[in-house]
């Protein structure tokens, strides 16, 4: 029984922790220096952070069904989504191309030293994350087809 209270403990005091969105600053494709909870702070506008891999299939796959329905989404819910790519210097090179070949209508960081993703304590991509107010009011971890349709049904009930 100890064990589990000790257990219970550290979920939420890690929970708690993380409520807030740490303020990192990332590049976008352009090399510019974009900080999350400043230029990304509208109030009641939900945020929705893929963190994304251009090794990562699943990531590609949720980031694709995202970017064909999002327009629709728009029309109920006021939310911007990111795609912030975890890929390193090796693989970094890969992001532009893919990102214009798949056309997609994201705002597209670049979390090159994986600062961002060590602070939000990330294992795993695809790793979704919406952020409302600076505040992280939704995790969501992995990637099935049908996942965007919980997300989108989540974001309604945030709005």
């Amino acid at each position: 029984m100890t064990k589990f209270i000790i257990c219970a403990f550290f979920i939420v005091l890690n929970l708690n922790a993380q409520s807030n969105l740490p303020d990192v600053t990332l590049s976008n494709l352009e090399g510019k220096k974009i900080s999350l909870t400043k230029d990304f702070s509208e109030q009641d506008k939900l945020y929705v952070l893929s963190f994304w891999a251009t090794w990562c299939t699943p990531c590609i796959n949720e980031l694709d069904e995202i970017n064909e329905v999002q327009n629709d989404w728009k029309k109920e819910v006021n939310f911007e989504v990111l795609a912030i790519s975890i890929d390193d210097a090796r693989t970094q090179k890969r992001v532009k191309p893919l990102t214009n070949g798949k056309e997609w209508e994201f705002t597209i960081l670049l979390d090159s030293n994986q600062d961002l993703k060590r602070a939000l304590s990330i294992v795993n991509v695809p790793y979704t994350i919406v952020v409302k107010n600076n505040t992280i009011v939704h995790v969501q971890n992995g990637y099935v087809p049908g996942n965007e349709l919980e997300l989108f049904e989540k974001l309604k009930s945030l709005k």
